[in-house]
């Protein structure tokens, strides 16, 4: 075994191979970028070494570098973890040639299966059952779209060497083929250095559904039971299962056995995931491999009672595998979601901020939390958007839910925007809860998933206020007794004056940036702060104390218990499921903050200028696509609102540009 490894990837990943290799005595090296210096992986690692700037291409995709600091290091062995390098033919190359263990599949294996239209190929051979599709290298557009007619739509325009969503299009029809196409391609090259594309018969209903794999280099073979990951956004997961609901014992041993001879086809070494799409008719279809230990590894770690990362180490320094089939056992139920900085409410556009407040549910042997972040990090445009992986385990499918609803529940963040009420719609979603799932699960409950929140605001801007009333009266007490005088009246926050009551005002803010006024009243002879709260018309009476950031409340009578994150001028009030967040005092307009298309052409995100598609002077017709931009490896098209003229551009293609800049002005036509 070995006794030093390198871990070349950053954030959770990373943390999660720290964490294992550190229980079996194994110190860790991590590298770094200059945005990462004091990232939680570098903190957790023995040592760290930066390797480059902020962006993945000067840093985490510098292969060379990488392997320079595993030999400076003494490290026997490099885990890529998912992402960045863990597919890359020429870096385990690289390993091997430096005599360094790639803690992955053999190089021929990652090469096999890098390309999705060869490993269709080689599937056919291995008798695994394939989608209806054109898989070869003739690549002339024209070509395409002639292969597409036969194929039949809807279909699906995939990258070849791509992977996690990126370089893939739905196409509904013959018009819609030319401009999916060279978006697909800009964006497969753009991620993966490689636009080549194949294209399958796009399945209206089906689930796609995953199996684990593992080989050593004595030729065994396990599969380790299968995930559901229909769910999804964009092609990228957003909910993971273990095992798959109402999935026939006799297609699980069917898929995990044609999971595995796929793997052995390739004379497959360590984990790998074979991904199906599961068919209405019971029929399945081989998809591609992930070469790779996937994201969502940690279900089928809670059902099987293994540690995958641990297999990982074991078979990449020559043992067998731990257990045989037979020995492969599956106890109970478990759910994965992935918390990312995003707004499911504006296409999921990817956040950045800073992570000023984080609180995380109790981590116990029902609930885990993955993660590489901690308070006050950054999420920037460099990387990822995901914050956490969130996982729960129990006994059966309905009680592992109950689980997960809570642990949503006790998760608050403040100070970036998430998707953690987007998934709590989608785990309390009827269809979810009785497990009719299917890829377009997203896309179909779309009227209900984002029905847009009529919720009376009333109870969340009298607990901000309370809050704010008590934290002044806080802070009053605690100066008074640093002060030289601690009994004078000027301390006080009692809001006393002659012969009139004890007033406050407290001025909030939401979202939409309406400003509300609250009144409030102090009651005579209250041993506790007890006000009678006027909003809107409505009389609350409100008493409750603060103990840091947990407010204990009664209002009318109803006792709660909320927590309140207190950041820059904003108070954003955790209650269960209802979260606001409203500006202190001063008004803070947070509804021209984000693009609503349509609106004035800016930028909906920091990112990067892909294409430029028009000049000054050029006519323009509504919905005309304008500026294509890029952050966090997703593409983003803006178009036009309307019929007008182009007045000026601001950017050219390349630049890098900030959230809500001006990127060009365009003179409407009239109404």
């Amino acid at each position: 075994m070995f006794n030093k490894i390198l871990i070349a990837n950053r954030g959770e990943i990373a943390c999660r191979v720290i964490e294992t290799a550190h229980k079996m005595g194994i110190r860790c090296v991590a590298v770094y970028s200059e945005a990462d210096a004091n990232s939680r992986h570098v903190k957790m690692a023995d040592e760290a070494f930066l390797i480059g700037p902020a962006p993945s291409k000067d840093s985490y995709l510098k292969y060379e570098t990488i392997i320079d600091v595993a030999k400076k290091s003494g490290a026997q062995a490099i885990h890529p973890g998912y992402g960045f390098l863990s597919e890359n033919a020429l870096f385990a190359q690289a390993c091997a040639d430096n005599d360094i263990v790639f803690i992955g599949p053999p190089i021929g294996a990652i090469e096999a299966m890098g390309s999705k239209s060869a490993a269709k190929i080689i599937m056919e051979k291995a008798n695994v059952p394939l989608v209806p599709g054109y898989h070869g290298d003739n690549q002339d557009p024209e070509f395409l779209k002639a292969e597409s007619a036969k194929i039949g739509y809807p279909q699906l325009l995939k990258a070849a060497y791509g992977g996690g969503g990126k370089g893939m299009r739905i196409v509904e029809n013959e018009k819609e083929f030319d401009d999916a196409l060279a978006s697909a391609k800009r964006e497969a090259i753009n991620g993966f250095g490689n636009d080549k594309m194949l294209i399958e018969r796009y399945l209206t209903k089906p689930r796609h559904v995953e199996i684990q794999v593992f080989c050593d280099q004595h030729g065994n073979g396990v599969y380790l039971a299968e995930r559901d990951c229909s769910v999804q956004r964009r092609h990228q997961k957003v909910i993971e299962e273990a095992p798959a609901p109402g999935l026939p014992t006799e297609i699980r041993i069917a898929m995990g056995e044609a999971a595995v001879r796929a793997a052995q086809a390739i004379d497959y070494e360590g984990a790998g995931t074979v991904e199906f799409l599961y068919d209405v008719d019971g029929s399945f279809y081989f998809m591609e491999m992930n070469t790779r230990l996937q994201v969502e590894h940690p279900v089928t770690e809670m059902i099987t009672g293994q540690d995958l990362v641990e297999w990982q180490l074991q078979i990449a320094s020559g043992e067998s595998l731990p257990i045989a089939q037979q020995d492969v056992t599956v106890n109970g139920h478990a759910f994965e979601v992935r918390i990312y900085a995003e707004d499911p409410d504006n296409d999921f556009l990817p956040a950045t901020g800073h992570l000023h407040y984080l609180r995380q549910p109790e981590q116990n042997s029902h609930v885990r939390v993955d993660t590489g972040v901690r308070e006050n990090d950054e999420v920037s445009t460099f990387y990822d958007p995901m914050i956490a992986k969130l996982i729960v385990w129990d006994e059966n499918r309905e009680r592992a839910l109950q689980r997960m609803l809570r642990a949503l529940d006790d998760y608050r963040i403040a100070g970036v925007t998430t998707n953690l009420a987007f998934l709590a719609s989608l785990l309390e979603h009827k269809s979810f809860q009785a497990a009719d799932l299917d890829t377009n699960f997203i896309t179909k409950h779309n009227d209900t998933l984002f029905t847009p929140n009529h919720t009376d605001q009333k109870q969340s801007l009298a607990l901000a206020a309370l809050y704010q009333l008590l934290k002044q009266a806080n802070d009053n007490a605690i100066f008074a007794e640093s002060s030289s005088d601690p009994y004078s009246p000027w301390h006080a926050f009692t809001g006393w004056k002659v012969n009139e009551a004890q007033q406050f005002t407290v001025k909030l803010t939401d979202k939409t940036g309406e400003t509300h006024v609250v009144s409030a009243e102090r009651v005579e002879n209250a041993n506790t702060m007890t006000l009678l709260m006027t909003l809107s018309g409505t009389t609350f009476t409100v008493s409750g104390a603060l103990n840091n950031d947990e407010l204990v409340a009664s209002i009318d009578g109803h006792k709660i218990t909320v927590t309140v994150a207190d950041f820059e001028n904003k108070l954003t009030v955790f209650n269960n499921k209802d979260v606001s967040t409203f500006a202190k005092d001063v008004p803070v307009d947070y509804a021209n903050a984000e693009l609503e298309q349509g609106g004035g052409l800016t930028a909906p995100m920091n990112g990067t200028l892909v294409d430029v598609m028009v000049s000054a002077g050029d006519k323009v017709t509504a919905d005309q696509n304008l500026i294509i931009m890029e952050a966090m490896k997703m593409e983003y098209t803006i178009k036009a609102p309307k019929d007008g003229v182009v007045k000026e551009v601001f950017f050219a293609p390349g630049a890098l540009v900030a959230d809500g800049a001006e990127l060009l002005a365009i003179e409407y036509e009239e109404e």
